[in-house]
């Protein structure tokens, strides 16, 4: 259960995190004050090396950075390749195996599985190798230092969260929503969407006049650790941000689960009941994340709920699609604001620092100086300027009042094939950054596809239309304004490995996984028997201990941010 990651965002802004689609990785922008490509320091050392870099967060192609056009400039300038090696197959399988062999790929990212390799020491400290070697991270990541130490004062890895300058916010939608293919909205005459039950019935309309196209409703993602996309929904659907496996009131603060709540009680009963009427894709709780992805491409699923960031590689393989051929523009998806009943929405996440997902060097390093300076030099402005928006001339241009943009043309020839040529897919997130919500000195976005003149540049006229009909400019438009949440999120609190709250939340994940498949596909009669059961295993478990914990954490935040 957990956000974006991230963030990215982790990615993600994973996966989209990693592309959002036409260019939009994230990437700071200098005001083109420095015309030219970044070029090699004449320091750089001229032996070159390469290190072992894996990535448990993001789906992609594996890679050698410096097959990109981005990698090889910051090989030119470092002497330093990185093989990267994504995750394939089950996450805790992969890491486990790493940790009983005690051997590493130098640079790791290992995501959900972080606890795990904290507990067993892979992780070197950095503090000594910022303070050396990182005057550059010390600039970008000081403000969070204190925040990113372990309890022992040490730094094991970096995050990807931070905000650089002034907070901007994102006109596309990589948080949560529930998305429908456009050809659904068209058909209904663009309905204003916003009650869960008003969702379903669009889909079962959509569905009833079109019974022999082998339609699917319904989907969701519950392969490993993404199943937080089958179990967050009741938390947005109360009208709350994705804290996680909880729920923060605003005013008392406290915290409160709702895996077993009368929330996830309505949420999985709409489910079974939409099962039961042909709507809903059973294999969604056997289809791993390609074949997730893969359905989505499909053109057959006209629904499902899920995090921008996580479904970037299907959504801009359709934004692609579509581009090429607009008739086929009916087939992408668009997000909306569903509630329960209609009450005010929190999908749109507000500022916040994610500081237990990030990047680690390894205790298998082979040099780890050569890797810190890496990082070290990769935050410099010009070069997070190359990371996102590229290079002056072919991807982006600036304007007399020093603003950053992008042509049509160059707009056209960012696609995902050209962002994993370039090395946009891979920069975009997964490594030391000026976060996606950051800006640079002269106020250009960090990220192309939060600088407004991108974002309208991107749209296509199709884009236009639609956004039109709902009386927009901006898809986060269609989303109600976050509130402050200083303490966010709260799923970013780290628990040690072993601890009662790893423990409870552990135990919890495994109920849920193992009840959720049951309480969907069982007949409507059986549903409260079932959930019954549920929620008596549930009942077992010292829910009231770690809602007391993360209330008390998220105080100290709350605290922390008020500088007391």
């Amino acid at each position: 259960m957990k956000k974006w990651l991230l963030l990215s965002f982790i990615s993600a802004m994973l996966v989209t995190a990693c592309s959002n689609g036409n260019g939009n990785s994230e990437a700071p922008a200098n005001g083109g004050n420095s015309s030219d490509s970044p070029e090699a320091s004449a320091d750089a050392p001229k032996e070159k090396v390469t290190f072992t870099y894996f990535n448990a967060a993001a789906g992609a192609k594996d890679i050698n950075t410096n097959e990109t056009t981005i990698g090889k400039m910051l090989e030119d300038q470092t002497g330093v390749n990185f093989k990267i090696e994504h995750l394939v197959g089950d996450i805790n399988t992969k890491i486990g195996t790493m940790i009983a062999s005690n051997e590493y790929p130098d640079v790791l990212i290992p995501d959900a599985a972080i606890d795990k390799v904290l507990d067993a020491g892979a992780f070197i400290p950095l503090n000594d190798l910022i303070e050396e070697y990182g005057p550059n991270i010390k600039k970008v990541y000081g403000p969070y230092f204190e925040q990113m130490k372990a309890e022992d004062g040490s730094i094991y890895f970096i995050p990807f969260s931070n905000v650089v300058g002034e907070y901007i916010p994102d006109p596309s939608i990589m948080q949560g929503a529930f998305w429908v293919q456009r050809r659904v909205l068209e058909e209904a005459g663009y309905p204003k969407i916003t009650k869960l039950d008003d969702y379903f019935k669009l889909i079962e309309d959509y569905m009833g006049k079109h019974k022999d196209e082998d339609l699917t409703g319904f989907m969701s993602l519950t392969h490993d650790w993404r199943f937080f996309a089958t179990s967050n929904p009741p938390m947005h659907l109360e009208g709350y941000p994705n804290d996680g496996g909880v729920i923060i009131d605003m005013n008392t603060f406290e915290a409160k689960t709702y895996a077993a709540a009368d929330s996830t009680k309505r949420w999985l009963k709409k489910l079974n009941e939409i099962n039961a009427k042909g709507m809903f894709d059973k294999a969604s709780f056997v289809d791993n994340y390609d074949q997730y992805l893969a359905k989505m491409t499909s053109g057959k699923v006209l629904g499902y709920f899920d995090y921008g960031w996580q479904t970037g590689n299907a959504t801009n393989a359709l934004a692609d699609a579509a581009k090429a051929d607009p008739s086929k523009d009916g087939f992408r998806y668009f997000p909306l604001p569903v509630t329960f009943d209609g009450q005010k929405d929190q999908y749109l996440d507000p500022p916040g620092f994610v500081k237990n997902r990030g990047i680690g060097i390894t205790v298998s390093a082979k040099d780890p100086v050569r890797i810190i300076q890496y990082f070290d030099n990769l935050l410099k402005e010009e070069n997070q300027v190359l990371r996102s928006w590229g290079i002056k001339g072919e991807t982006f241009e600036v304007n007399g009042e020093g603003r950053m943009y992008r042509t049509k043309e160059q707009v056209a020839k960012i696609d995902e094939s050209f962002n994993e040529s370039f090395g946009f897919k891979y920069y975009s997130w997964n490594w030391p950054q000026w976060g996606n919500n950051s800006t640079f000195p002269d106020g250009n976005a960090v990220q192309p596809g939060m600088q407004p003149e991108v974002f309208q540049m991107n749209l296509t006229d199709a884009d236009k239309a639609i956004l039109d009909k709902y009386g927009v400019k901006t898809y986060s438009e269609l989303f109600a304004a976050p509130d402050e949440r200083p303490w966010f999120p709260a799923w970013a609190i780290p628990k040690e490995q072993g601890s009662p709250q790893q423990i409870f939340t552990t135990k919890s994940d495994e109920i849920t996984k193992k009840y959720f498949p049951r309480l969907v596909l069982s007949s409507p009669a059986e549903f409260e028997a079932v959930w019954a059961e549920y929620a008596g295993e549930m009942g077992k478990l010292d829910t009231e201990a770690y809602e007391k914990w993360t209330t008390e954490e998220v105080k100290k935040l709350i605290d922390l941010a008020k500088g007391s």
